[in-house]
């Protein structure tokens, strides 16, 4: 790991800035101080010399000299002010109406869960005592689990239920008929076959994610343990990955040295995610999960360092990380089995078990761009300290129509909208197989999390955009991707499967509005009303081998706004060893 290190020298004895910590040394027996007396393991780097007390004073060691360490201190305390400013003027944490708005939703349904599995029990016939006995409970995860929502952001919980609750009837039929009769619910449907089954709701306006996890015992408790393996024996794969949320989280937050500065880094670095275009697990891009395993990573190597210098060596570590090396945390096993699979591109271990890996969808193309904000991100931090220096350009929402000519316009339709949001979730779930066959086809393609509404069709809809890179055909025949991918999200779509039309689109056609921050459908035209692009292909179109790394690291976008890198950097020199390290 690169070490970079400054020292500054006053009467007292000497101050070094140590990987953007600071760390003061009195003045100790002669001159020499070695880094075991710093509390520092730097290999290679030896012993450093500093004459105490001189203007000038003799260094012999990697170092520069910096301003004057008090003032870099009040910089750096003065940096990290004014991101807490930004995360506040950007709403990144809910108000405490908001707060106790939540919790009081959270506790209706652990209420209505507590009776249902009561009921159950009565259903199933059990003795008495045991009925008397039987209890569930509702534990949260995902940002609300780790402290990180924000007032748009869903409430993640899992139903954990006893031995006799079944998923298919008890919870799938009898929980659902409970809740769907409630005043306070809205929009609810079942995605069972989701890798992880679920039931998606709104209680009281607040979306809620509510998987299933059946545990051998005839009673819940309300804090149950999930490292304890008395709760854990004999439960089914299902409830395994239903409980793997929670497991995570609580294995994270009792990682890291200092909770809340770990929860203000990850609300920062999710933000960006979701403003740069690379957040979205379905899509291809960073997971909840993912970018709070990359936090703490981060925390864990640095606890004395302030906000601001998190952010700096966030971007500094992953913009050049040596992918496909797996990141784990400190504290937990080495993994000893590392994944070979082609999704994991951008290996990370879950810290709840040492040969397990946050499930990724990440491809070819959405890992190149991945690198790409990431590298942005560290040029634009790199130098935080200059007196314009600004956050706000950290968070700039990716150019998409001025950075691709072209697009796939993916719409889904159906009848009605609470079924439309059941085939919307359907089909987000196998999104994969959709961006791999573009990119078989294309070679890149920028799936974009953005959903908007087409006014021009009179069915309930959703449609999303996705960037393509400039190619050197005038034809694109995407009806054989549209009717093969109709075909594998048709089998095994439990009721009528809606309509989906996949075609290709100019950025003269996209819709003049943008969406909403919520990424919810919003009312705007199709762009050029009644325009359509007439696109075939005749063949796949051959592609170099080194096709994606070569054209996606330096060349621009050739539509109307040229200057709009792929990568997303800001007026990027073609030969910047920056962009060269994306490849």
């Amino acid at each position: 790991m690169e070490v970079e290190t400054h020292c500054f020298d006053n009467q007292k004895g000497a101050v070094l800035f140590h990987n953007h910590e600071f760390i003061r040394v009195n003045n100790p027996r002669g001159n020499c101080i070695s880094w075991s007396h710093l509390g520092l393991r730097s290999p290679n780097l030896g012993p450093f010399f500093v004459q105490f007390g001189s203007v000038n004073p003799l260094l012999t060691g990697p170092f520069e000299f910096e301003m004057d360490p008090e003032v870099l201190l009040e910089k750096e305390v003065q940096r990290s002010k004014s991101l807490i400013q930004f995360m506040a003027d950007e709403r990144l944490v809910p108000y405490p109406e908001e707060e106790i708005k939540r919790k009081n939703v959270l506790l209706k349904l652990k209420q209505i869960v507590m009776k249902w599995v009561k009921g159950v029990a009565y259903e199933h016939q059990l003795p008495k005592n045991r009925i008397k006995a039987a209890s569930a409970t509702i534990l949260t995860f995902g940002s609300y689990g780790l402290g990180v929502h924000t007032a748009e952001s869903d409430i993640d919980a899992v139903c954990i239920a006893p031995y006799f609750a079944t998923l298919a009837e008890d919870f799938f039929i009898g929980l659902h008929n409970i809740l769907a009769s409630r005043p306070e619910v809205t929009e609810i449907h079942c995605i069972k076959d989701a890798k992880v089954p679920l039931m998606k709701f709104k209680f009281d306006g607040i979306a809620i994610d509510l998987p299933f996890a059946q545990l051998k015992v005839i009673s819940v408790p309300e804090d149950v343990d999930l490292f304890n393996p008395f709760f854990l024996r004999n439960i089914d794969e299902t409830s395994w990955k239903s409980l793997s949320g929670i497991r995570a989280n609580k294995s994270i937050l009792r990682l890291v040295p200092n909770i809340e500065l770990f929860q203000s880094l990850l609300r920062c670095v999710k933000l960006w995610a979701k403003r740069r275009g690379v957040y979205g697990h379905l899509l291809g891009y960073f997971g909840g999960v993912h970018l709070a395993v990359l936090a703490a990573f981060v925390c864990q190597r640095h606890p004395n360092a302030s906000l601001s210098a998190l952010m700096s060596i966030f971007f500094k570590t992953f913009a050049f990380w040596p992918w496909p090396t797996p990141v784990f945390l400190n504290g937990r096993v080495v993994p000893t089995v590392f994944p070979t699979d082609v999704r994991f591109l951008m290996p990370i271990q879950l810290p709840c078990s040492p040969n397990q890996f946050c499930h990724c969808n990440i491809t070819r193309s959405t890992f190149y761009r991945i690198k790409g904000e990431l590298v942005r991100g560290h040029a634009i931090i790199e130098d935080i300290l200059r007196p314009n220096f600004s956050w706000s350009s950290l968070f700039d929402p990716f150019p998409h129509a001025k950075t691709y000519a072209l697009f796939v316009k993916i719409r889904l339709s159906s009848s009605d909208h609470d079924s439309l949001g059941q085939w919307t979730g359907w089909v987000k779930s196998r999104f994969r197989s959709l961006l791999v066959k573009l990119e078989d086809l294309l070679g890149f393609c920028d799936p974009n999390s953005k959903e908007y509404l087409d006014i021009d069709v009179a069915q309930p809809n959703v449609v999303f955009y996705w960037g393509l890179q400039p190619i050197r055909r005038d034809y694109i025949d995407i009806d054989c991707i549209d009717e093969e991918f109709m075909k594998n999200i048709g089998s095994g779509y439990q009721g009528p499967p809606g309509g989906m039309k996949v075609s290709v689109v100019k950025a003269s056609q996209l819709p003049k509005a943008s969406p909403s921050p919520k990424s919810t459908p919003c009312r705007t035209g199709g762009g050029n009303k009644g325009a359509k692009a007439h696109w075939r292909i005749l063949r796949k179109i051959p592609q170099p081998e080194n096709h994606l790394s070569r054209d996606f690291a330096g060349i621009l976008a050739k539509n109307d706004n040229a200057e709009y890198p792929i990568a997303g950097c800001e007026a990027p020199n073609v030969n910047s060893p920056l962009l060269q390290t994306v490849v």
